[in-house]
């Protein structure tokens, strides 16, 4: 039955998407062969044919240009070789004027003396007073040629129209100036020959100086070589914008921008994307006809799973009616019932567990590493413990006493967990925790030492409060080592506890045990020092013989971080009650580590 249940449902989702992407697939390659090949296709060679079209017509103007320039220059010099009267050398000059004008009518032309000033001119309506105003000509009169764009052409005005400029010394002295204004006359007459619509801009801006008559206004929006469509009304205009290699010399920049008419063109494409689009909806039709009856049965069943989801992630453990749709549908319902059953025992047993273990600890028991044995591991073990904690207790009543104990240890366990330590045990009074196990990280010995210092702080916070309420202040030590362990499950099958075992672990027990000996409140040992030594201030102690082991142990005070406030034990307001003297009674009161088991705490 579970089987004939897939076999169904497969089938019935694999035939409607395969009916969708057949469809799809069909006309896909219709609108992007119709929209590239006539369109894209089509406009980026018609742009290309008109710049190059445009360029040609550029320099065969130029070229006109130039030839005029050159044949006014060599009739003038033959003139001015023979003899003449007085005037006859202006008289000459303006009936060649007036001849060329006549074969040339859009070009304007002005005659200068060897002073740069201009004794005649053709074409202009506000012509230079003499060409060496203007920066590009000044050194033409000295015999120099000037070929490009002049911004106001032969015009004195500021507004005229930009103009492609020839100017040519003469013999004798004196210049001859040709300037072809690219006015809305030379635009149009060029979008005549050419069949489209052209505007001159200046570079990177939006205005048009001139433009032929029927240029779209929208036709400034291109800003590159790239065409791109406009749409003007009823037309559609490819627009590109390029700069003829004669329209940037000097100080003056400007493009081209071509507009060409593709409204046949975006016609044609709206007809074939109309028919292909014709043709998908029939089969989306189709389709959705068919699988009208699929769909209103899933998401009759799919939307109770949906909504039980939704109270799932609010945490609220709602299970599915179960929809009888005879497919892998109802095995879903199913399995999200089966789910919600398993979540709900999760959750209560994490619960259960977070009150007796760190998180580090539940994750590695939940990853199912619950067997017997262990690992050798590189940890640093703290342990803490509060001095006179008997004396403390027999002044103390038993409700009082665990209420004491439990805001001393949520402060403590707080800074612990902050530097990803873990809590390894309460033995009445003290802590154990670990770094580096079950989870190792490189700066494992750094993050027991930060501890340590933070807890500091935080005990000289909390014996203020005592003090608010009558209580004495809290003394504590703390012994820190770092050395290799076995961690890993101890106990039997039945009962069995995370923990660490090994050397490190005592001798970490037994630093703090020194800790009031010595008069230090936090006492690392060498292994440790020379871990953290970049990043903490000491004090260098003595080696300590502990009870246990043989080979004698350097051991260092711990003052602060590098950086940070440093404990004043001797001078100044210490981060804790100061410690007690290192000099020994007469009668030695035996310290409270030594009514421990003689084996430390593992």
């Amino acid at each position: 039955m579970s089987v004939f249940r897939l076999q169904t449902v497969r089938a019935k989702l694999t035939a409607l998407v395969a009916l969708s992407v057949a469809v799809t697939l069909a006309i896909l390659p219709v609108l992007s062969w119709q929209t590239k090949k006539q369109l894209v296709d089509e406009v980026d060679d018609r742009v290309e044919e008109v710049k190059i079209s445009f360029q040609t017509e550029v320099d065969d103007d130029l070229a006109d240009l130039e030839i005029a320039a050159r044949l006014i220059v060599l009739t003038s010099q033959a003139t001015a070789d023979g003899p003449k009267a007085a005037g006859e050398e202006t008289r000459v000059a303006d009936r060649i004027a007036k001849e060329f004008h006549e074969v040339y009518p859009d070009v304007d032309i002005l005659f200068a003396d060897r002073t740069g000033k201009v004794y005649s001119q053709l074409g202009c309506q506000t012509p230079h007073q003499a060409i060496d105003s203007i920066p590009e000509l000044a050194k033409v009169v000295a015999g120099e040629t000037y070929r490009g764009m002049l911004p106001t052409g032969c015009e004195a005005q500021k507004d005229s129209m930009p103009a492609y400029t020839i100017a040519l010394p003469m013999k004798g002295g004196g210049a001859v100036v040709l300037c072809l204004p690219i006015d809305r006359r030379y635009l149009h007459n060029a979008s005549l020959k050419l069949g489209l619509e052209l505007a001159l801009m200046p570079v990177s801006k939006n205005d048009v100086l001139s433009k032929s008559d029927h240029f779209p206004v929208g036709g400034t929006t291109a800003q590159g070589a790239k065409p791109v469509i406009i749409d003007e009304g009823e037309e559609a205009w490819a627009v590109a914008r390029f700069s003829p290699k004669e329209f940037s010399t000097g100080r003056t920049h400007y493009e081209v921008v071509a507009a060409l008419d593709v409204t046949d063109i975006r016609s044609i494409v709206r007809k074939n994307f109309g028919v292909a689009l014709a043709a998908l909806l029939v089969s989306a039709l189709a389709s959705v006809a068919w699988g009208a009856r699929l769909a209103s049965m899933m998401s009759k069943a799919l939307s109770r799973v949906n909504e039980a989801l939704k109270k799932l992630e609010k945490q609220e453990y709602v299970k599915v009616d179960i929809y009888k749709t005879g497919d892998e549908l109802e095995n879903l319902a199913e399995g999200f019932n089966q789910m919600v059953d398993g979540l709900q025992e999760r959750d209560k047993l994490r619960s259960t567990f977070g009150k007796y273990m760190t998180e580090a600890v539940m994750e590695h028991l939940m990853a199912g590493k619950v067997q017997l044995g262990g690992e050798t591991l590189k940890v640093t073990i703290l342990f803490t413990d509060i001095r006179s904690f008997t004396s403390i207790s027999e002044k103390m009543e038993a409700h009082a006493l665990v209420a004491l104990l439990n805001e001393y240890f949520t402060d403590m366990v707080t800074v612990i967990i902050k530097e990803d330590g873990v809590v390894d045990k309460y033995i009445g009074d003290a802590i154990m925790a670990v770094f580096g196990a079950p989870v190792q990280r490189k700066d494992d010995p750094l993050r027991a030492v930060r501890a340590a210092v933070h807890m500091r702080m935080c005990l000289k916070k909390l014996n203020v409060r005592l003090k608010e309420r009558g209580i004495a202040p809290i003394r504590t030590g703390i012994g820190i080592h770092t050395g290799d362990v076995v961690a890993g499950n101890i106990g039997c099958e039945q009962r069995m506890e995370y923990t660490v075992i090994g050397d490190a672990v005592n001798l970490a027990s037994r630093l703090e045990s020194n800790t009031k000996e010595v008069g230090a409140d936090i006492l690392i040992s060498d292994d440790t020092y020379q871990a953290v030594k970049d990043h903490v201030e000491v004090r260098k102690v003595r080696e300590l013989t502990v009870k246990g082991r043989i080979q004698p142990v350097m051991t260092y005070e711990v003052l602060g971080m590098k950086g940070g406030p440093m404990h004043k034990s001797a001078e100044g307001e210490s981060l804790v009650p100061p410690a007690e003297p290192s000099v020994k009674p007469e009668k030695p009161e035996k310290p409270e580590s030594a009514e421990k088991p003689e084996t430390s705490p593992t």
